[in-house]
């Protein structure tokens, strides 16, 4: 039975301390690696699949990730008697 104690030790699982906070977006102000990861295989399928344009697919993620989100337009409400 310590031979099965002794596995377990080194299947501990090792937390970074620069953990993603993602219940709060102005902590988070530039795309995670996964998120410019998927959005370029996006970008890729969406050429048709076809190999050699994977830096231009990444750059093209990054700036779409990037971008600030588009602020809602501002409106003034008038009153009837206006």
């Amino acid at each position: 039975m310590k031979s099965k104690d002794k596995r377990d030790e080194g299947l501990q699982v090792r937390v970074s301390p620069n953990q993603s906070h993602p219940e709060n977006p102005s902590v988070n102000d530039k795309p995670s690696h996964e998120e410019i990861r998927l959005r370029a295989y996006e970008i890729y399928l969406e050429r048709g699949g076809l190999p050699g344009n994977e830096l231009d697919d990444w750059l093209q993620a990054e700036r779409e990730l990037e971008r600030p989100a588009p602020k809602a337009e501002r409106f003034s409400i008038k009153r009837a008697s206006e």
